[in-house]
């Protein structure tokens, strides 16, 4: 399972190195293969290929012309590439997401469970900080047990 925040950096090159703690986990059950992309283009999601593939295969179940569909095919695939891990463990965020994200440098990844979230780390600061977790937060948790 993908989970923690693993600090990390995006070189000259646009190449993220994976995380150790993370790049065995996704090697050895997924392989090398990784699609990066964006939803809104405020951060870099990296999914293993064969659990992007299973994502596309729910959004096949939603008729082509829904308007949510369409918007989110558009965001996911403009932002989006297919890459693989080089023997260093690096992948490429392309120059599309990565100006837009804003990944250069120190970023932080987070592991999602099934993916991981890459964010600049200082916008990632001001979002934690103008999003507070909040009583409601806890609250609304809380009815689902946790």
């Amino acid at each position: 399972m993908l989970i923690g925040n693993h600090p990390a950096k995006v070189d000259e090159k646009g190449r993220l190195k994976i995380p150790a703690e993370f790049r065995s986990y996704l090697e050895q059950t997924f392989g090398p293969e990784v699609f990066v992309t964006s939803v809104e283009g405020e951060s870099a999601l990296i999914y293993p290929l064969k659990v992007w593939e299973a994502i596309r295969d729910k959004l096949k179940q939603v008729p082509a012309m829904d308007p949510s569909r369409q918007r989110y095919d558009q965001r996911t695939n403009y932002f989006g590439q297919v890459s693989a891990m080089d023997k260093q463990g690096r992948i490429l965020i392309h120059s599309t997401l990565r100006d837009s994200a804003a990944t250069a440098g120190e970023v932080a990844v987070l592991g999602k469970d099934n993916h991981l979230e890459v964010w600049n780390r200082e916008r990632f600061l001001r979002k934690l900080e103008s999003q507070p977790f909040s009583v409601e937060d806890m609250n609304r948790l809380a009815s689902y047990g946790i």
